[in-house]
């Protein structure tokens, strides 16, 4: 870059950025203290909308004065709120989705469920940049029921190639199961594509969208997509631990039979039968009691993302996560920094990645001085400006103590 122009990064420019912003409003509706950290983390881990705190309050006093009583309505919560994460977060129809149980249970559920269906066919297929509680739960189908996990190598900064996945899967493939976007490198796939190469396979697809619901478009319906599960605390800002939910489409669901039978899954659950019949439908993927106080506080962050409409938070976030690898060539490149995320907007979820041989110490500086991203081992640093919360001049200052912590630290 010439020294003797002026570079456009300004952080006026971010502010004009922010005044121009459709979605800038949305911020008032998260509890953020003043002064607060420059949070950078969204992908992890979300904010509490403000409302959130009373919505739980309540369902105390609920819990208080009404006691089992409560359970008329309550137990209505995982259909209710996943119709809601259909009709807003992801491309599906009322019935295909519910709320219950973490992410690697509904992952392992819907993966048996899958595998259960495709009697003959010996082998499950991934890539190396699945989140590793996902390679996790295939190894364990994979040696429970003696099938080959095959493992496909994803480039570390572009994803797993289409053609390589053409190339791994054939006749003998039962189960594909992928990452929408990669949690390191933030690579998003195509998902319409994928499904397609699956399905000529004549295999099931089962995609982990944890780091696109609420941030990105998922389109479970026209790409045809099989299963889907995802998680509530990052986008969906449904607090510690919230439930997950599982998406299954309506025209598998009768064949598709889900491996922990609990009451919550029974056709009748209160008849207290002594043999299992599963429900019809989407319910027959819940097993125990909801977590009432949690699966609550998925509501307020649903009910944002109906408001802001996914695509104009994808939009956003493509502005953001732009801005930040544009001030991250020109400040921080000099200090030994490189992008590791696609720099294809198209091609990218809502964070991205940088690599420094010091990356681990950089995150504990620049927790210290109250900026919160995220490490990912060896050598990466993750930086998620979540699109309903983050500012754009909050991304400029985050790479601006970026470059003044390199700077200490004399990188």
């Amino acid at each position: 870059m010439n020294p003797s122009v002026a570079s456009p990064l300004t952080r006026e420019m971010a502010h004009e950025m922010d005044l121009a912003d459709p979605l800038a409003g949305l911020r008032d509706a998260f509890a953020i203290d003043d002064g607060s950290a420059l949070y950078m983390d969204g992908n992890s881990f979300g904010r509490p909308p403000a409302c959130t705190a009373a919505l739980v309050s309540q369902a105390l006093d609920t819990w208080r004065t009404d006691l089992i009583i409560a359970w008329r309505r309550w137990i209505h919560l995982p259909r209710e709120i996943g119709d809601a994460i259909a009709r807003s977060v992801v491309q599906a129809n009322p019935g295909e989705v519910i709320v219950g149980d973490a992410t690697s249970v509904n992952l392992y559920k819907a993966a048996a469920a899958a595998l259960g269906a495709q009697s003959g066919r010996r082998t499950i297929v991934t890539s190396d940049d699945n989140f590793p509680t996902d390679m996790y739960v295939l190894q364990s189908l994979a040696a429970q029921r003696s099938l080959e996990l095959k493992v496909l190598h994803a480039d570390p900064v572009q994803g797993l190639d289409p053609a390589v996945l053409k190339a791994g899967i054939d006749s003998d493939t039962a189960l594909v199961c992928l990452s929408h976007v990669a949690y390191r490198s933030g690579a998003l796939l195509d998902m319409a594509q994928v499904t397609r190469a699956v399905h000529e396979a004549g295999a099931l697809i089962l995609w982990d969208v944890s780091h696109s619901a609420g941030a990105v478009e998922v389109p479970l319906e026209s790409s045809g997509a099989d299963l889907a599960v995802g998680c509530t605390y990052k986008y969906l800002n449904g607090g510690p631990g919230a439930p997950s939910f599982v998406y299954v489409r309506q025209s598998q669901q009768a064949r598709l039979r889900q491996p922990i039978w609990g009451w919550f899954g029974h056709r009748d659950q209160f008849a207290m039968s002594d043999s299992f019949e599963p429900a019809e439908g989407i319910e027959s993927f819940l097993v125990g009691i909801p977590a009432i106080l949690s699966t609550l506080a998925i509501e307020p962050g649903v009910a944002l993302i109906a408001e802001a409409g996914v695509d104009r938070l994808q939009a956003k976030g493509r502005r953001m996560t732009q801005l930040l690898i544009a001030l991250a060539d020109e400040r921080l490149a000099p200090h030994g920094f490189t992008v590791a995320s696609p720099r294809d907007a198209r091609r990218r979820g809502s964070h991205i990645t940088l690599r420094h041989p010091r990356a681990k110490d950089i995150v504990r500086a620049l927790i210290a001085d109250r900026v919160v991203p995220d490490f990912r081992p060896p050598d990466m640093l993750r930086l998620a400006p979540a699109p309903m919360y983050t500012r754009h001049v909050d991304a400029w200052d985050a790479m601006d103590r970026v470059r003044q912590c390199a700077a200490r630290l004399n990188l």
